[in-house]
């Protein structure tokens, strides 16, 4: 079983990697920007005693007020883990830098939360439905669908 890190720790990591970027902890998880999300993605696995090396999963969630696209990292070298967020506010706009040049596993779980959620990973390789047909109206796990 891996160690969770605490994000307290973690977000002043990051924050000391990247002055001026908005980063805070939010219990258990790391909040940061989406347009900081594949930097701090690439920092995490790289930076000497983090080495995220494993992306176990991808996803996000509706609320009411923002969408929230979560990451849940694993360092298999130290054996520790921690959970990633970011928000977007804007619901017909939502863009997140896309982390498949980190971790290649991201590719086919951007792909879902676009094809589900509608959110936009600039940066994609190939960011298009995985799930639905193309030409499919809306995205279906989206509160206000339908």
């Amino acid at each position: 079983m891996t160690v969770a890190l605490k994000s307290e720790q973690t977000a002043s990591q990051i924050a000391a990697a990247f002055p001026g970027a908005d980063v805070k902890a939010d219990g258990p998880a790391v909040v940061v920007a989406p347009d900081m999300v594949n930097k701090v993605c690439a920092f995490l696995k790289s930076a000497p005693g983090l080495e995220f090396d494993y992306l176990q999963n991808l996803t996000s969630t509706d609320y009411l007020d923002y969408f929230e696209v979560v990451y849940h990292l694993t360092s298999l070298k130290h054996n520790h883990s921690m959970v990633l967020k970011t928000r977007c506010f804007d619901r017909n706009n939502a863009e997140v830098a896309s982390v498949t040049g980190v971790w290649r596993g991201a590719d086919f779980q951007e792909r879902e939360v676009y094809d589900l959620m509608g959110i936009k990973f600039t940066g994609h390789p190939n960011l298009k439905r995985i799930l639905l047909w193309e030409g499919f109206p809306g995205h279906p796990l989206r509160r206000d669908y339908l």
